[in-house]
C-alpha cells in the first residue's frame, strides 16, 4: 500500500508575516507540524524567527526519514538537536525562547496505519467502520477561557499586548513535551496508536488552525465536517474557516489569541 496525495493546503494567519506550519508527504509517511508563534524578537537564530526556523528544520527531517515510525520520529528529535546546537547564535533569554512546535505523522506498516503525536496536531481516518481521530479529539476549551480571562477582543491584537506577551511566555514556561530542540522531551511524549488500513481509506491530517473549524467555530460536527471535505475539498472549507474568523475580527464571539492562525491540511487516500 502507499499514500496517494489528494490534496494539501498550508495558509498564513496573516499574508505579512511567515507561515509556520509544514506538511509533507511520501509514498508511505505524511506529516504535519505545527510552529508555535514566537514570543520575542529573532536573534536566537539568527534573521529568522525560532518558530520558521524549527518547522523547515523538521520539514527537512521528516522528508529525508525512513523506517517504522518510531525511528523515523527519533531521528527527527535527534536531528532537530543537532541543527540547532549548529544554528544557535547565542544562549537563549529564558525557556519561553527556545523554539518549540507541536506534530503529527502517520506511515502505513503492513496492513496498518501507525500515528505518531504530540500537542494539539489533529489526524482524521476515514475507513469502512467509520470515522475517528488517530490524535485525541481536540478540545480547546481551556485555551478559549485563558484568551477570554485577558479580556474582551484578545486575540484582534495578536500577541503582542504587554499583557498578553507576558501570559504567553509564562504559559512557556511551565514544563510540557514539546517538538524543539531536547530529544528526549520530545521522546516522553510522543504518543503512538496502531489501526487496520485498507485500500480506498482516506487520511487527513491537519493543524489546530485548521481543526478549528469543527473545534472552536463549530461549524460542522465531524461527519459533517468529512461530508464537506468529500463533496468539495480543502480549499472550501479554508474559505467557509476565514470567512468565520473575519465575521469574528474582534475575537469576541469566539475568545482567541489571534484572529486567525496558520491552517494547514493534508489529505490523502490509501493505494
Amino acid at each position: 500500500m502507499h499514500f496517494d496525495l489528494i490534496q494539501s493546503l498550508s495558509l498564513a494567519g496573516k499574508r505579512d508575516v511567515p507561515n509556520d506550519d509544514r506538511i509533507g508527504c511520501g509514498e508511505r509517511h505524511a506529516w504535519v507540524i505545527d510552529g508555535a508563534t514566537d514570543l520575542g524578537e529573532p536573534g536566537l537564530l539568527g534573521a529568522r524567527g525560532g518558530a520558521a526556523w524549527l518547522a523547515s528544520a523538521a520539514q527537512r527531517a521528516f522528508s529525508g526519514a525512513s523506517g517504522p515510525l518510531p525511528s523515523m520520529c527519533d531521528s527527527v528529535f535527534e536531528r532537530l538537536a543537532e541543527d540547532f546546537a549548529r544554528d544557535r547564535q547565542r544562549e537563549p533569554l529564558a525557556t519561553w525562547e527556545l523554539p518549540r512546535a507541536a506534530f503529527a505523522a502517520v506511515a502505513l506498516e503492513d496492513q496498518q496505519l501507525v500515528c505518531a503525536h504530540l500537542a494539539d496536531c489533529v489526524v482524521l481516518h476515514r475507513s469502512a467502520s467509520g470515522i475517528a481521530f488517530l490524535t485525541p479529539e481536540p478540545d480547546r476549551q481551556a485555551e478559549r477561557a485563558e484568551a477570554a480571562a485577558l479580556g474582551p477582543g484578545t486575540g484582534a491584537y495578536g500577541v503582542r499586548t504587554p499583557a498578553v506577551l507576558a501570559d504567553r511566555r509564562a504559559a512557556r514556561e511551565r514544563p510540557r513535551a514539546v517538538l524543539g530542540v531536547d530529544p528526549q522531551l520530545a521522546r516522553s511524549g510522543t504518543l503512538y496508536s496502531r489501526v487496520a488500513v485498507a485500500r480506498g481509506d482516506d487520511v487527513l491530517l491537519m493543524s489546530d488552525g485548521f481543526a478549528a473549524l469543527f473545534d472552536t467555530y463549530q461549524a460542522f460536527d465531524l461527519a459533517g465536517f468529512v461530508e464537506r471535505l468529500l463533496a468539495c475539498g480543502l480549499d472550501d472549507l479554508a474559505r467557509t474557516l476565514r470567512d468565520i474568523e473575519q465575521q469574528d475580527a474582534a475575537c469576541v464571539r469566539y475568545p482567541r489569541f489571534k484572529m486567525s492562525d496558520d491552517a494547514s491540511a493534508i489529505w490523502l487516500r490509501v493505494g
